[in-house]
């Protein structure tokens, strides 16, 4: 190549590289539903911490927690980045499902009795089928997080057998699965916001509600009459570190790299994190008084029996293939 062309090359490049760089906003939204108090947040400022360092600052976010993007409702977070009103999130499968029906497969009750399933799962073939239907739906998914399994607590009474449950109010999140879970279980589910659930756990309007341990933990959700706590590990939360469709193809291919390997790194050292801290926390939560209660195998398997109509009337709606997909990881995983 001539010495002319060698520099009309490299022109080009620079010029193809600042128009790039151009497009680039001062500042890219990323949105979270909890903030840096909980791993959510963490696994958030995480992300947002190896980017700026990787990319010498090129590439900012600045997170807003409490779905203050969304007015609060977290279940409009996914539409949301769908149309380019959010950037980039943090978010959990439970508010993504109305929009991706597939991501109820971490919803379905018992399916997962330990965090040798979740990876099973979410690192296997039925997390890259999960991930092709976010992407598929408007939003590039990244990396995997974790928000915990989600334990039941209550002000009632000691609870080891399902027909405890019998009659119970208990609070859940938006989720049509949720109500027909927790249903099948006798109990009378009522769906309302976060923002709702501790004024009405004060006043008695709900009995009980399911969140990690670190939420219960954080929130001090003891302090609002929630004695009774049953550690039975109905579901798992994992967090989806992802950008809009419309945002991404913004970035070069180099940069697109960058903000996934980011997001890979933040989610590992996230999840790392948050199980470490699994038994500090609930010394932590006992210690305030709480009745902490641990199934045994038979018992919770009275429990997934219980919620069987569960799966017969989810697994259409999921994808037969993906659920046999995530049950055969579970069975085939390795401790």
């Amino acid at each position: 190549m001539s010495k002319r062309r060698l520099v009309l090359a490299a022109a080009a490049t620079l010029l193809f590289s600042a128009a790039s760089h151009a497009q680039y906003k001062d500042e890219y939204t990323v949105s979270t539903v909890l903030p840096s108090a909980f791993p959510w947040g963490q696994a958030a400022d995480k992300w947002v911490e190896l980017v700026k360092e990787r990319s010498d600052g090129r590439i900012n976010m600045k997170i807003y927690s409490n779905s203050q993007l969304v007015s609060g409702d977290q279940t409009k977070e996914f539409s949301a980045m769908r149309s380019g009103l959010i950037d980039m999130a943090v978010g959990s499968t439970i508010n993504w499902s109305p929009q991706v029906p597939e991501l109820n497969l971490f919803s379905l009750p018992f399916l997962m009795p330990d965090y040798a399933a979740i990876d099973a799962i979410t690192q296997g073939d039925a997390g890259e089928a999960v991930f092709a239907a976010i992407e598929k739906r408007g939003v590039t998914p990244l990396a995997w997080g974790e928000n915990g399994f989600r334990e039941l607590s209550n002000s009632k009474l000691k609870i080891d057998e399902p027909a405890d449950l019998d009659g119970l109010k208990i609070r859940v999140v938006g989720s049509p699965l949720f109500q027909d879970t927790f249903t099948a279980l006798g109990a009378n589910p009522t769906q309302m916001s976060w923002a709702d659930a501790k004024p009405a756990l004060t006043t008695g309007a709900v009995d009980g509600q399911e969140n990690p341990l670190s939420v219960f933990d954080v929130a001090r959700i003891d302090q609002v009459g929630q004695e009774y706590l049953t550690r039975w590990h109905y579901m798992a939360d994992p967090l989806v570190f992802a950008v809009s469709n419309r945002v991404w193809a913004q970035f070069t291919p180099e940069d697109q790299a960058l903000l996934k390997q980011a997001a890979i790194d933040a989610g590992q050292w996230e999840i790392e994190k948050s199980r470490s801290e699994i038994d500090e926390t609930l010394a932590a939560i006992k210690e305030r008084g709480v009745d902490v209660t641990e199934l045994t195998d038979e018992q919770r398997d009275a429990f997934k029996q219980a919620t069987q109509s569960v799966y017969e009337q989810w697994t259409p709606k999921i994808g037969e293939d993906l659920v046999k997909q995530a049950q055969d990881a579970v069975a085939n995983r390795t401790q």
